[in-house]
């Protein structure tokens, strides 16, 4: 595997989590469908990772694929490795797994209102948190520290909120309410799947400012996924952009968006919104639609998409090669 497609990173920062080949199915009635299909990349120790994408890509699966979350028996993974701190996660067996979730990687699920117990308080969700990983902390010193984690994250009265049910927080609340639970045992990877999912703008900058800060603070390494390029630009060191269970492209963050290598990156930076565009025009989009998981083409899965799509494209998928300094596309055209 090349070295580029390991480390994104041109900074000597300790590698901490490394993807290889990953390849993950999902059993339907038609057959298997590869909604994640050899993908390899890297996240340093400190750093911010984004992984952007239009829906169904497999952003979601990748980061479920790391936690070893995914549903069974209707997926399972088909091959490949994920690497934290020198062990392969995929060989690990369950309750080494069991140590592993919540206390040196967590996450931060798409819904809260769903992710979250709703039959209990927000203080008991915490403490357990607490009695999973620490057993011999006393249940006080639990409390205490659940109280001092909805402080942290910016919630006002944080021993009120922990009686209350997830029902009786708004959108935002429940948010921070996670963002406390995934960070109540200090892990060193925090993967945020589309934490401002439902919110409103003020409350989506004030949630992604808390996670920065706490970054910065901690020190631990983040994984963000989402399918806006404006979060990626405000918090992210390196992205991977996504297409169709591929990765399509890997960058610093700055790089990509000074000078963008794949055609579908292209387009969708093009589609953002911008003051400097002329009044009154027609915002440009990508036509056509993503190909279905279970009739993928045989060459590029962007060509029926792509404007500058060749004869090569439809016949010969590309594979990820560097380009220019720790950078990757997988295009033909690049």
């Amino acid at each position: 595997m090349m070295e580029n497609q390991l480390n994104l990173n041109p900074s000597k920062k300790k590698q901490i989590l490394r993807l290889e080949n990953l390849v993950v199915a999902f059993n339907t009635e038609q057959g298997d469908v590869h909604a994640v299909d050899d993908i390899s990349f890297s996240l340093d120790q400190g750093s911010v990772l984004g992984i952007a994408g239009e829906s169904g890509c497999g952003k979601s699966v990748t980061a479920l694929s790391i936690l070893r979350l995914l549903p069974k028996p209707v997926s399972r993974i088909v091959s490949g490795k994920i690497w934290f701190q020198d062990k392969n996660v995929l060989e690990l067996p369950i309750e080494q797994m069991h140590m592993i979730r919540g206390k040196k990687i967590s996450m931060i699920f798409q819904e809260p209102m769903t992710a979250l117990n709703p039959v209990h308080a927000v203080g008991r969700q915490l403490v357990e948190i607490y009695q999973l990983h620490f057993p011999g902390m006393k249940l006080s010193t639990m409390e205490i520290n659940g109280v001092k984690m909805l402080e942290q994250v910016g919630i006002s009265d944080p021993s009120q909120v922990m009686k209350k049910y997830p029902h009786q927080l708004s959108g935002g609340m429940r948010q921070r309410v996670m963002i406390a639970m995934a960070l109540a045992c200090e892990p060193d990877i925090l993967i945020a799947d589309e934490p401002t999912t439902a919110l409103d703008v003020t409350v989506q900058a004030q949630i992604l400012d808390l996670i920065k800060e706490i970054q910065i603070q901690t020190g631990m390494s983040v994984i963000l996924i989402t399918h806006d390029l404006g979060v990626i630009a405000e918090s992210c060191d390196h992205v991977v952009v996504m297409y169709a269970g591929r990765i399509a492209e890997t960058s610093m963050a700055m790089d990509l968006f000074q000078k963008p290598l794949h055609p579908y990156t292209k387009g969708l930076l093009a589609s953002i919104p911008s003051r400097a565009k002329n009044a009154k025009t027609i915002l440009p989009t990508i036509k056509g639609s993503v190909p279905s998981l279970l009739d993928m083409p045989k060459g590029c899965r962007f060509a029926d998409r792509c404007p500058l799509v060749e004869e090569i494209c439809w016949s010969i998928c590309p594979g990820e090669r560097p380009v220019g300094h720790h950078r990757t596309a997988a295009c033909h055209l690049v």
